[in-house]
């Protein structure tokens, strides 16, 4: 699996927004390869949807299909699925110059805040049932601050770096778990 997959086509992006295919994708890169009848069961839909979404990301480079398992149940003309890559972006900047990339970029936007919204509602039906350590260092916080362009460029190019480490840090670490990291960083005119 390849690192980051930089879209640079509106298209791509827009294709990807689709509520399904986001929830996909993230599937395929949280829990590994997969057919469509086990997608399709894992996020409660048909697999005949399912299948249709995986072959729209495969024209847009974002799954593959995976080698089948060495051993296993599973018809053997049956597809397996695989993310192609760790991680999606874009250059908002890039994709501004044309409607079709101000949409495609915004649909995106979109999805990622609903993303947040299912996290917060997941931690909130689960909290009674969390690790107190959990509890106490999950969370969410906003700030507004005065910062250049240049400024909170950095700020994502450190956030990433650091995160990165953290990760590398815990991979091992039987007390890790996944957790879900959704930042933010928008201008704000003088008057809102």
């Amino acid at each position: 699996m390849r690192d980051e997959h930089r879209v640079d086509d509106p298209t791509a992006l827009k294709a990807l927004a689709h509520p399904l295919r986001v929830r996909l994708l993230a599937a395929l890169r949280e829990h590994g390869p997969a057919t469509a009848t086990e997608l399709a069961r894992r996020l409660e839909t048909d697999s005949g949807s399912t299948s249709y979404h995986l072959r729209t990301l495969a024209r847009h480079g974002f799954v593959t299909e995976s080698p089948p398992p060495s051993a296993g149940p599973g018809h053997p003309r049956e597809r397996r699925w695989q993310a192609a890559h760790r991680v999606t972006s874009w250059s908002t900047g890039d994709l501004a110059g044309t409607h079709a990339g101000r949409e495609a970029s915004a649909m995106m936007r979109r999805r990622q805040v609903e993303v947040l919204i299912e996290d917060v509602e997941r931690f909130e039906r689960d909290l009674p049932t969390l690790d107190p350590a959990w509890v106490e260092a999950a969370g969410i916080g906003d700030l507004v601050v005065r910062l250049t362009p240049e400024s909170l460029d950095e700020l994502w190019q450190r956030f990433y770096a650091h995160l990165d480490d953290l990760v590398a840090r815990d991979a091992d670490d039987p007390a890790a778990a996944r957790v879900s990291i959704v930042v933010a960083g928008f201008p704000r005119t003088e008057d809102s």
